[in-house]
Parts: C-alpha cells; structure tokens; sequence
C-alpha cells in the first residue's frame, strides 16, 4: 500500500512538472497561464493529449514536435520528471497530514522558481505571495506554529541578503543580485527557520560555484541566475529535515 501511494504522488508530480514548466516560463512574460492552451513554440500547433502526457509524450516523439519536426528542449521532461521524484520523496518525508500539504506548496514554488529564474532571470512575484499567504494561513490554523514567529524569521533572513546584496553590489560596482532573491529568502525563513535560511545562501554559493565558473570562463558577460541554486539548497535542507541544531552540533 505504501509503494502504491509513493508512486501515486509520482504520477501526480509528473502532471504539476507539466503545469509548472508553462507556469515557470508564462508567469515573467505576464502571460495567461492557461490561454492559449499548450502548443509548439515554433508552428503554434495546438498539442493534442497525446502530446501532453509527461515525459512519455517526449519519448515517444522522439524529442520532436510531430507538426513541424522541430526539437523539443529536454529541459521539459527532465522537470516533469525531477517533480515526480520530489513530490514522492516529500510524501516519504512527511506523510499524509496537513504538513504534506504545507510541504508540496514549498517544493512546488521553489520547482517554479527554479524554472523561471533560469529561463528569463524573473522570480515571479506571484509565486513568492502564494507561498507566503499559504504558510501564512497555515500558522493561522495551526497552534504549533506562531505567525509572529514566522514573520519575524522571514523578515531576518530577507534583512540578511539585502545586506549581502549591498556589499556584493559596492564589492562588484554592479547589481550582485536581483531583488526576487531577497523576497525568496523571506520565503525561506518563514519555512525554514531564519538560521537555516542563512545556510541556504553559503549552500547555494558551494553549489553554484563550478556551474559559475565554466559559465563565466566561455563569456564572462553571461549573468548566472542564483535563485536555481538557492531553490536547490532550500529544497536539500528542507526535505532531509536537517535541523540548525544539529548542525551546530556536528560541526562543534
């Protein structure tokens, strides 16, 4: 039964990967996320449901659109996929209760953020309300959890990277980077904890460094998008439920 539900929440990811790719990639241009329908970018075909089934739809086409043979990034089904497996492994993490459900909001925005900062360098700000009002409501219906607190986390780590973004900005003579990093970070404290929210940013930095310095070393005027990396950290600290103490434990 347990394996049964594991591949259900994978199944369920596949189809919201689908939906967060066009989300990812509509919600910066200020376009309708649901009008027009899916289509090829190049020959505007209208896709068929054939065509929309995640990951398989792009094996089956061979990675092309079946109009105009035109080729499809594989970045899309490598999301379809990379969601399947996250929202399987946050149900592991979590189990059915109201958590799974705080929790899928979480990975689902961080996967969304992910795919538009690295698309068209934008963190939509209407993902980073959604989570906020969702977390938000969320303390309000539950007596575990203080908004205060919450808030209050929130607003000390998003203080930390605008600090940080004032010194890179001097320490570089040009924008380190963009105000949605700051925004995503009060997100970050809000779900995890300001302390853990600190991490995330020395994590990310560890993580993006060698993508940073292959990028840089072909054109050193490409500009690296860092909420994937931040998305990245977030999501490693948050679903193997590392907490700061123990952190500070193994490291004293």
């Amino acid at each position: 039964m347990e394996l049964f539900i594991i591949i259900i929440f994978f199944l369920f990811g596949l189809v919201f990967g689908s939906f967060f790719n066009v989300v990812g990639y509509r919600l910066p241009k200020e376009e309708s996320i649901v009008n027009p329908p899916s289509h090829c970018p190049s020959c505007n075909k209208r896709l068929t449901p054939l065509e929309l089934i995640p990951v398989l739809s792009y094996l089956i086409q061979r990675g092309k659109c079946r109009n105009c043979k035109t080729k499809i990034g594989l970045f899309y089904p490598i999301f379809e996929l990379i969601t399947g497996i996250l929202f399987a492994i946050t149900y592991i993490m979590f189990g059915l209760n109201v958590d799974l459900f705080i929790s899928l909001i979480f990975v689902s925005s961080l996967i969304i953020i992910f795919i538009s900062d690295y698309q068209t360098m934008i963190i939509p700000d209407e993902i980073i309300i959604f989570a906020i009002l969702a977390k938000v409501i969320y303390a309000l219906v539950s007596s575990d959890i203080s908004l205060i607190g919450i808030l209050l986390n929130g607003l000390i780590a998003a203080s930390l990277m605008l600090l940080l973004k004032k010194f890179g900005d001097k320490a570089f003579k040009r924008e380190s980077m963009g105000g949605g990093d700051i925004k995503l970070l009060f997100v970050f404290g809000m779900y995890l904890g300001f302390e853990l929210a600190i991490i995330t940013i020395f994590l990310s930095s560890f993580i993006a460094l060698p993508y940073s310095l292959y990028i840089l070393n072909k054109n050193k005027e490409h500009v690296v998008p860092y909420g994937p990396f931040l998305a990245i950290a977030a999501l490693l600290l948050y679903l193997s439920k590392v907490d700061f103490m123990s952190i500070v434990t193994m490291l004293s």
